[in-house]
């Protein structure tokens, strides 16, 4: 009987994972750098999805500047995707370690 139960949450505990990395893949995170002169928006956490750069953030003379921007913007989003994803796994895990979920 508890192996039966055991089992049950088991595989409810799998369809709940699974609509959560369903709503991970289609998560869209959004990021700014330079004052919002540089905004990254990330899909999933892994796929830049948009870049928009403000006119005024272009300097021929400063494209280092840009770039640093770019990648500032574009590292931020992600990361806070990946926090947002692992929140959301372990509201679903109660927080328990598994692995090969993220």
């Amino acid at each position: 009987m508890i192996n039966r139960k055991l089992i049950q949450q088991a595989q409810q505990m799998q369809v709940r994972l699974n609509k959560v990395q369903e709503e991970i893949a289609q998560m869209r995170t959004e990021a700014t750098a330079g004052g919002g002169a540089v905004k990254a928006v990330v899909i999933g956490g892994a796929k830049l999805a948009s870049l928009t750069i403000a006119k005024e953030a272009v300097d021929p003379n400063d494209v280092g500047m840009l770039q640093d921007l770019i990648i500032a913007a574009t590292n931020e989003a992600m990361e806070k995707a990946q926090k947002d994803a692992a929140a959301r796994m372990a509201s679903v895990t109660g927080g328990m370690n598994i692995p090969g979920l993220m």
